[in-house]
């Protein structure tokens, strides 16, 4: 089985990664998405959460796991069987972040193979941390995310 690792911190996942994660199941037998622990950032959901939202978000599919790690994303890989990373591109300001990372798996893991997809243009300008701006100024969002995603977002924000 040809199983990809898909890894982000997904606060929350948007229609955008529902979209990359559609694209590397028509590539891959399996994919894993895996919630990254990044303790850099403050979240506003818990990893639980995250997780669950996606699970959620992604029912009726099934060569789909969603997990969690704290760590290296090479290693992961390694410990689900993943052959290769996928990353998201929105834009060309993506890039430049995105390939620096892919050569420094690749001089830590040279088995595993970076494989970069792009959204479908309707998605390009989204990320998490618009969605959370628009949601917490009361904005409709709800073009944006998966439903489970925006209820858990209303509910957030009501608090």
């Amino acid at each position: 089985m040809r199983k990809v690792l898909y890894p982000g911190t997904f606060d929350p996942v948007t229609n955008g990664h529902i979209d990359i994660i559609k694209r590397a199941m028509e590539l891959f037998d399996g994919v894993v998405v895996t919630v990254a622990i990044n303790p850099s950032k403050t979240p506003l959901f818990t990893v639980e959460e995250r997780v669950q939202m996606i699970r959620d978000s992604l029912t009726g599919f099934n060569n789909i796991t969603v997990d969690s790690f704290d760590g290296l994303v090479v290693e992961h890989a390694h410990q689900v069987g993943a052959i290769g990373i996928i990353r998201g591109l929105r834009a060309v300001s993506d890039f430049e972040y995105e390939f620096q990372m892919a050569l420094m798996n690749r001089k830590l893991a040279g088995d595993l193979t970076t494989v970069f997809l792009m959204p479908h243009e309707k998605y390009t300008y989204l990320n998490s941390s618009i969605i959370r701006n628009l949601a917490e100024l009361k904005s409709d969002v709800s073009e944006f995310v998966p439903q489970v995603v925006l209820q858990k977002l209303k509910e957030k924000f009501s608090q």
